[in-house]
């Protein structure tokens, strides 16, 4: 039998929901809390225990059903092809939101505890965490109008009464409000008792749960634990930074969400010690890293949110100065907390969290030369009833070019495969989306089919084309996914790599990034130097005695004092012991 929670973890957690609840604390919800967590710890204890994180670990982001094929539910398709293309240079894969949902490409989501039935079922996802680390999206800012609680909401079910928010459309209160649309920010219902305006931060199927009422706290605390006890080693909370609404703030990183984030942590550190708490929080960057609590309190790791504008202004203005400068800054509180890095998603790339890093002058030129590519502009209300660009919609690979010089394709790869090499040799996770991997293009036609700008980059793609395309070597799919491999094969076998292991930036050329990672128990280093201009570059070597290698090529070459670098070309280095 294992034992309960530890008092101290009680105590904590009761102080927690003290904070969060001062006035309104149902103590039966927090019970039933504990109840269910001792439940779970039971369950979890019995099961083998999961490896801690190392270099050997990276993430694919994915859709359940990302991958068709006929007569198959595309979760045991997204295993087949995981296992042929992925398998084991990724060792955990992101699954977004896999639940029965009525849009926003599951976002919107109707049951929380159901897989959807056209994707799979539960054995689908058990299969899955046989071979990888699975993340689970935790969709807790809000469910779907069609969700259960909203329908008993909307009937006056009793039980349900204060789920959601309402307010008075004409509060003018309302305007302080920050949120990433310019869409109203309330959307009207019948209800039982007449019409009722209920708060929609994202969109009008989009209800927003209402966590002043510990019952919400009390049932989406359930949802966590059951992902946990699914299989779930990662915990995405998405669009966490506006869980909490109070009428008269900004209704953004309230306290109270703050407090529920270490509340969860705090739980989970007894329940499943090995979950990682991941917070999605698309704003500039301070906000974002204060996610990360105390360092051992709140989340073990936050998205890396500026890397992906940052590279892309890298990438088009091709300096690096500001991309170093960042980066040599950059660092976690503690050793128990971590940065998921990544360049691309179902989303777009944030404009916000590059705000206070680059001038408004540089952001708006970006926005302008990826719309010359093609890409696409979402905005946002402000305060003052103005909008501003919040997120550039673009496939990545087509951001590599250039709008005022067409490059050819392969000019695009090694831009494309040096921005990587940047996001697979830094300190942190990394997590590459599914359609970078496989070298996808944008979908335009898809935005026109739905009206949606992040259409452009959630193309669902038949398997079998996407395997045969990758088999002919002299094609985009093959090139980019055999350049991604290698990096994330050599990765995978230095410890230099590690998620915590020390990290060094330093500025050798603007036209270079370049950092050190160093092994701390055999004081390996390895000099990864990424050339993002169409020049030919030499960068002078840390040590000009010794020789160095490159872990990336496949020729026998060694270098003294200074090392080639062409046009786009990245290089991992490491002291030869010949």
């Amino acid at each position: 039998m294992i034992s309960p929670l530890s008092d101290i973890t009680k105590e904590k957690l009761k102080e927690l929901f003290r904070s969060i609840y001062p006035e309104n604390a149902d103590w039966d919800s927090f019970e039933q809390i504990l109840k269910k967590a001792e439940d779970t710890r039971q369950i979890l204890a019995v099961q083998s225990q999961p490896l801690p994180l190392d270099q050997s670990d990276a993430v694919l982001i994915t859709y359940a059903d990302q991958f068709r094929r006929g007569g198959e539910k595309p979760l045991k398709t997204l295993l087949d092809v995981a296992l042929r293309l992925f398998y084991p240079n990724i060792s955990s894969i992101h699954l977004l939101p896999f639940y029965p949902y009525t849009s926003d490409d599951g976002f919107s989501v109707a049951d929380y505890l159901s897989v959807h039935p056209d994707f799979g079922d539960w054995q689908d996802i058990r299969d899955l965490s046989k071979n990888f680390r699975l993340m689970f999206d935790a969709v807790v800012n809000h469910t779907s109008v069609s969700h259960e609680w909203f329908q008993r909401f909307l009937s006056g079910d009793p039980q349900y009464q204060d789920f959601y928010i309402t307010a008075d459309p004409s509060d003018e209160r309302l305007k302080w409000v920050v949120r990433p649309r310019a869409l109203p920010l309330l959307t009207e219902f019948q209800s039982k008792d007449g019409i009722i305006h209920v708060w929609t931060t994202f969109s009008a199927d989009q209800v927003d749960l209402n966590y002043s009422n510990p019952k919400v706290f009390q049932k989406m605390t359930g949802v966590l634990l059951d992902y946990v006890r699914y299989g779930a080693q990662f915990i995405r909370l998405d669009a966490i930074a506006y869980l909490w609404k109070e009428i008269g703030t900004t209704c953004i990183h309230l306290p109270q969400t703050h407090w529920i984030i270490q509340f969860w942590r705090c739980l989970l550190s007894e329940v499943a010690p090995y979950a990682k708490i991941i917070t999605e929080t698309n704003v500039p960057h301070q906000e974002n890293v204060s996610y990360f609590g105390d360092g051992m309190n709140e989340a073990h790791m936050v998205y890396n949110f500026a890397l992906p504008p940052l590279v892309l202004h890298t990438v088009q203005t091709q300096n690096t100065r500001y991309l170093t400068r960042w980066a040599s800054d950059l660092q976690t509180p503690s050793d128990q907390t971590a940065f998921f890095n990544f360049l691309a998603s179902h989303d777009g790339v944030g404009i916000n969290p590059v705000r206070g890093i680059l001038t408004d002058t540089e952001i708006d030129q970006l926005v302008t030369r990826i719309q010359k590519l093609g890409g696409l502009v979402s905005y946002k209300a402000n305060p003052d009833g103005s909008r501003s660009p919040y997120e550039l919609n673009v496939n990545f690979f087509d951001a590599m070019g250039d709008p005022e010089s067409p490059l050819t394709e392969e000019e695009m790869i090694g831009r494309f495969l040096t921005a990587h090499a940047v996001l697979l040799s830094m300190k942190g996770l990394p997590a590459i989306y599914v359609h970078s991997m496989i070298g996808s293009r944008g979908w335009k036609e898809g935005v026109n089919l739905t009206g949606a700008n992040r259409t452009i980059n959630r193309q669902k793609l038949a398997a079998e084309e996407v395997l045969a395309e990758i088999e002919n070597p002299a094609g985009r799919r093959a090139k980019i996914w055999s350049g991604l491999n290698r990096m994330l094969s050599v990765r995978r076998k230095e410890a230099a790599f590690h998620p915590l292991a020390e990290q060094k930036v330093s500025l050798v050329d603007e036209r270079i990034f370049g950092l050190i990672r160093l092994d701390p128990r055999s004081n390996r280093a390895v000099f990864c130097v990424h050339n993002f201009s169409k020049d030919e570059v030499f960068v002078e070597l840390p040590d000009s005695i010794n020789r160095w290698k490159d872990l990336l090529s496949s020729r026998e070459e060694e270098f003294t004092r200074l090392v080639q670098l062409s046009p786009y070309q990245h290089r991992w280095l490491v002291q030869s012991a010949s």
